[in-house]
């Protein structure tokens, strides 16, 4: 299993691009306790640290889409390192902004430096697809990122602890900007591996391109159909086109959107399961059951990302996706039926065995989806969906559990996870019968000229 992740790295330049992007990844480990810890220090307030957190990161999820489209538009280079020197001078500003008396002031300085957050994210997870061509590795490399992620959340608030226990939180915020600085600046120093996109152009002028020495773009519906999700023979198709001089090369956000609207929904609500689990196990187990539990489904994604990235898989990432989350959601609802916390444990480690594989995937749809001029934006909607869904979720549980006995709750937070993959899945297997039936219309249309 482990030989393909070591096949992955030993890919040209890949090694080198993917610890930079982890370094300044590390930054988004290791802000959020630090920022709260700063202000309780300074403040004593939690209502006052609590909400620069969520201007915060309010401000970065929401525009995190809006700075991935700059870095599509502008390149890597061009529009990273002004956003990593930015958060960076944002960060070392909400240390002194945490003694202002007013928290207005205090409240502008963190929307300006979430404003600047670097969608260093969704920047590599394009980059995998420039550095990995195969698709098979391509699953590895993003399980691989995946995994690192969720290892990046866990070790930075440990950092951040670290640094407000040994000398000042204050320092986590300055470490956070120097470590966002340092990763940004040496991916976009990663020679040949972060061109500026091209810009879109005719098909008429980028069809001759294509020659006999270079591969073909990606063929036809049909060969798309193999591949399995309607995302993916939409491009397909789109590229076939393309081939023919009959469209552009660049289809619009909102074309794109409209092939992905079911999956990001699917993200949205499993992102929201997660924060709402995380929720109802402090509910359930205390304080210190909550901190074994979590533990548990951090150890537990980490051994399902890596175990599903190494299985090669028939079945389509669009079909994929719902069938990963229906256990999620099981394993959800069952988990308000526990007697006590080990049981729980137990059953809640199964919700995170599927995390990573289901994030995974969701990048896999959004790759297939997304052409070349787009990748980093599309990606950022994964991202944006997952984040967006864990601050409802958090908030809709919470106001639940002030109305319904805990077990009844953990069924409720399992119901939108079901229903958003019954509506993937049907939406995966119309857009598939809409592909078969054009198939078939030119084979129709020859038996009748025959």
């Amino acid at each position: 299993m482990f030989a393909s992740y070591v096949a992955v790295l030993r890919t040209p330049r890949a090694a080198r691009v993917f610890s930079a992007a982890l370094l300044g990844r590390l930054s988004y480990g290791t802000v959020g306790l630090s920022l709260t810890l700063t202000f309780v220090q300074a403040t004593g307030s939690y209502a006052r640290a609590g909400l620069m957190v969520a201007l915060f990161g309010g401000t970065s999820c929401l525009l995190t889409p809006w700075r991935a489209g700059m870095v599509d538009r502008f390149g890597p280079r061009a529009a990273l390192r002004p956003m990593a020197a930015l958060y960076g001078l944002g960060l070392v500003g909400l240390v002194g902004a945490a003694h202002l008396s007013s928290p207005v002031a205090a409240g502008a300085v963190a929307i300006a430096a979430g404003a600047c957050t670097p969608p260093l994210g969704p920047v590599m997870r394009a980059l995998w697809a420039e550095l990995v061509p195969d698709r098979d590795l391509l699953q590895r490399a993003y399980s691989l990122d995946t995994v690192a992620e969720q290892i990046i959340f866990t070790v930075g608030p440990l950092l951040a602890g670290l640094f407000a226990v040994t000398s000042s939180a204050s320092v986590g915020l300055l470490a956070s900007a120097a470590l966002v600085i340092a990763g940004t600046f040496g991916l976009t120093t990663a020679r040949n591996t972060i061109p500026r996109t091209a810009e879109p152009v005719p098909a008429a002028e980028a069809a001759p391109a294509v020659t006999p020495a270079e591969p073909a773009p990606a063929g036809t519906p049909a060969e798309a159909a193999q591949v399995g999700t309607a995302a993916e023979a939409a491009s397909a198709g789109m590229a076939a086109e393309v081939a023919q001089g009959r469209t552009e090369v660049v289809p619009s956000a909102v074309s794109v959107f409209g092939r992905l609207w079911p999956t990001l929904l699917a993200m949205l609500a499993l992102g929201a399961a997660e924060s709402g689990l995380a929720l109802l196990i402090v509910a359930f187990a205390g304080a210190g059951g909550a901190a074994w539990t979590e533990a548990a489904i951090s150890v537990a994604g980490v051994g399902g990302g890596l175990a599903y990235g190494a299985v090669t898989w028939r079945m389509s990432p669009g079909t994929r996706l719902p069938l990963l989350a229906v256990p999620m959601a099981l394993a959800l609802a069952l988990g308000g039926l526990a007697p006590n916390v080990p049981v729980l444990i137990a059953v809640v480690s199964v919700f995170g065995l599927f995390i990573a594989p289901v994030l995974t995937t969701g990048y896999l749809v959004a790759e297939a989806a997304a052409p070349p001029q787009r990748r980093t934006g599309v990606a950022s909607w994964v991202n944006t969906a997952f984040n967006a869904g864990s601050s409802l979720g958090s908030a809709g549980v919470g106001a639940l559990t002030a109305v319904l006995p805990l077990s009844l709750c953990f069924a409720m937070a399992a119901v939108p996870v079901l229903l958003a993959s019954v509506l993937l899945l049907a939406w995966t297997r119309r857009s598939a019968r809409g592909v078969r039936a054009q198939e078939l219309e030119p084979a129709a249309e020859d038996a009748l000229a025959a």
